[in-house]
């Protein structure tokens, strides 16, 4: 019987060293990577069939980068992982296309478990986690419905200012020019009304883009 795919994404090489300890004797561990930028690039290469991933990675959050995966992937199973218990994380991680959410505390013992189970089509969320997840019932995003936000590419430049990036240092990283970085963080301040760089970066910690 064939070996399920794992690719790991996480910014913490000791985590990923562990993991790996964890998972190799069950499954193939395709890749490593940290930041949800190279995870874009190594996921259309090495084609998983499971991404673990942190939600807190650099240049591209986990969420975020989840939602790129499963438009381009809709068949891999993204397992996300987090410090954070917020049941509204759970509640994001899950519309951005996940099939299980882990808390890195219990991710080593968790993890196979959960792949697993989604590899069957079952999700799965950590005990710990699912706790106040059944009260929320997924009120957030309809209570967001009509409030406009931020596009998906307005939101990696955010990211990548709010994680201390220079204009032109965001559009190397997005491969578009200076000019269409400052178009997209304005146009996004403006969305959000707000005027300094300081509530930007608010927001995006507020919002989960980046964590501190």
């Amino acid at each position: 019987m064939r070996r399920p795919r794992v690719l790991l994404a996480d910014d913490h090489q000791m985590l990923i060293d562990a993991l790996k300890s964890v998972l190799e004797p069950r499954c193939e561990v395709v890749g490593s990577v940290t930041d949800g930028r190279s995870l874009l690039e190594a996921a259309e290469k090495l084609r998983p069939d499971v991404i673990v991933v942190d939600i807190a990675m650099p240049q591209l959050n986990g969420l975020d980068a989840g939602r790129k995966l499963q438009q381009k992937m809709p068949a891999v199973k993204l397992i996300f992982m987090t410090m954070n218990e917020d049941p509204y994380l759970v509640g994001e991680a899950f519309r951005a296309g996940a099939s299980a959410f882990l808390l890195k505390q219990a991710a080593g013992f968790e993890l196979i478990d959960a792949i697993e189970k989604v590899l069957k089509g079952v999700r799965y969320v950590t005990p710990r986690a699912a706790k106040g997840l059944a009260s929320i019932s997924m009120r957030e995003p309809k209570a967001r419905e009509h409030v406009p936000g931020p596009s998906g590419r307005e939101r990696e430049v955010i990211q990548l200012l709010a994680e201390g990036r220079t204009m032109k240092e965001a559009a190397s990283v997005l491969k578009i020019t200076t000019r269409t970085v400052a178009a997209h963080k304005y146009h996004a301040m403006e969305i959000l009304q707000i005027k300094t760089n300081a509530e930007l970066v608010q927001y995006a910690i507020k919002s989960k883009i980046i964590s501190v």
